[in-house]
């Protein structure tokens, strides 16, 4: 049974892995069951033995990865500090953020793609990022409490820092570093000063 148990855990890996690489190369939606189980060297019809389908597939990387994002900030270790009115805390978001969109790019990109024909992965989509704004709604107060004047509420002034650091990442990304001439670490750094000094502007009215 243990042995069993261990070559089930050991295929719905590698289906997983393989939906991961073949989501990258073909695109989610032009994915099939088929290419799947071809890629992670499985019989086609052991994949009904782990999912319904390939959305059954997104749906658990995208546990995963959230799961593993949660552990990150949840480890002492980690360097997690909720203090926006230290750039230090600010770097440290952005560059996990950054981390995390290019290492799961390719999950990220296949979320899109099944949102458009999918309304149960549109409503996982807006719900992703609204978990992910709303987590930093308390990294706010201590910027208030030194005497720092935000610039709109404090809902707009979250969703104004993902996009800025979304779009940011993704420019960069596509243009290779704007052709070479800014590095990962520059841009992180060029981010974190927008973003710190918006936050942490006093009132002088």
């Amino acid at each position: 049974m243990e042995s069993r148990k261990i070559r089930a855990e050991q295929t719905e890996a590698a289906l997983k892995q393989a939906a991961r690489r073949v989501f990258a190369e073909r695109g989610y939606l032009n994915t099939k069951i088929t290419d799947i189980t071809a890629a992670a060297g499985r019989a086609a019809g052991s994949f009904y033995n782990h999912f319904r389908g390939k959305e059954d597939v997104l749906s658990a990387l995208l546990t995963d990865l959230f799961e593993a994002g949660d552990d990150q900030v949840l480890d002492p270790e980690s360097g997690h500090s909720s203090d926006f009115t230290d750039p230090e805390p600010i770097r440290w978001h952005i560059a996990m953020w950054w981390q995390f969109s290019e290492n799961n790019a390719d999950v990220l990109a296949a979320l899109e793609q099944a949102a458009l024909v999918n309304e149960e992965f549109g409503d996982r989509l807006r719900k992703l990022v609204t978990e992910q704004q709303s987590d930093l709604f308390s990294h706010l107060d201590a910027v208030t409490k030194a005497g720092g004047t935000l610039p709109g509420e404090p809902v707009a002034v979250i969703s104004a820092i993902y996009d800025l650091c979304t779009k940011f990442t993704d420019s960069w990304q596509r243009s290779a570093g704007f052709g070479g001439t800014v590095s990962r670490a520059e841009a992180i750094d060029l981010l974190t000063t927008f973003v710190h000094r918006a936050l942490n502007a006093r009132d002088t009215g």
